[in-house]
């Protein structure tokens, strides 16, 4: 099998590539700094620099991949962007690259991956959406907003490659212990409820994608905790959202 990994060079990007590579398949994996991944020793390990927001640079990697290969199965994208506008103030350069990355970020990847399965007429297209975005409240974060377009852009692409034999999966995780989370937070995690780890995240998004699943919320308590959250008058809601962002950091 042939894997490409949008966002794949940290974090449950390049957890999944290893999960990839132990299975012994072909793993292309991009990012804005490749220099990320230190030292390559997988031999079916290819990895490019690329920018979501580009997508003749993200094209342009997939086909290179591809060149040798027969076939793209699966193309995940966990390129994502986040700052945290609701409890604090945010620049417009970080409203802008969350913008960029987490939309039109999602849509050229939807693209770069489609134009090459619509030929094959099968393959799997994942994106990491979040947790967050399952609620819809007014006063809700960019990251939030950003997140929940994720999941409804999923949506229409899901309606249209279903006829033509691609599958769309989108996964909605709450808080993952990554690096990343980890420098965002000052290694503390203890205000970050249901927490699980990479190697956890990584079997639920693989197996969400191997079944074909439309969309996964995990783990479990968080699902039914948002689902619950779901059920509150938007105004209850603003307010509970609006003091846990506070309280998260700590004012």
């Amino acid at each position: 099998m042939n894997i490409f990994i949008a966002g794949g060079t940290t974090g449950i990007g390049y957890s999944l590539a290893k999960h990839y590579l132990s299975k012994g398949y072909w793993v292309g994996i991009c990012g804005r700094n490749p220099a990320k991944v230190s030292g390559n020793n997988f031999e079916k390990l290819q990895i490019f620099q690329t920018d979501v927001c580009d997508l003749s640079s993200i094209s342009l990697a997939l086909q290179q991949f591809l060149a040798d290969k027969n076939g793209l199965n699966i193309f995940i994208n966990c390129a994502g962007s986040y700052a945290e506008d609701v409890a604090g103030n945010i620049s417009y350069e970080e409203a802008e690259e969350m913008l960029q990355t987490n939309i039109l970020g999602i849509v050229n990847c939807f693209e770069a991956a489609r134009k090459i399965m619509k030929y094959q007429k099968n393959g799997s297209i994942a994106v990491i959406a979040s947790v967050s975005g399952i609620l819809e409240y007014e006063n809700s974060s960019l990251y939030t907003k950003t997140k929940r377009s994720v999941i409804q852009i999923a949506d229409a692409y899901h309606r249209a490659l279903r006829p033509f034999g691609i599958s769309v999966t989108t996964i909605a995780p709450g808080y993952v212990d990554t690096e990343k989370l980890r420098a965002l937070n000052q290694n503390d995690l203890s205000k970050k409820p249901f927490l699980v780890n990479e190697e956890t995240a990584t079997i639920i998004i693989s197996e969400a994608i191997e079944n074909k699943r439309k969309l996964v919320i995990f783990p479990t308590k968080m699902r039914w905790m948002m689902k619950s959250l779901s059920l509150l008058p938007s105004s209850l809601l603003n307010i509970i959202m609006f003091r846990k962002a506070k309280w998260m950091k700590n004012d």
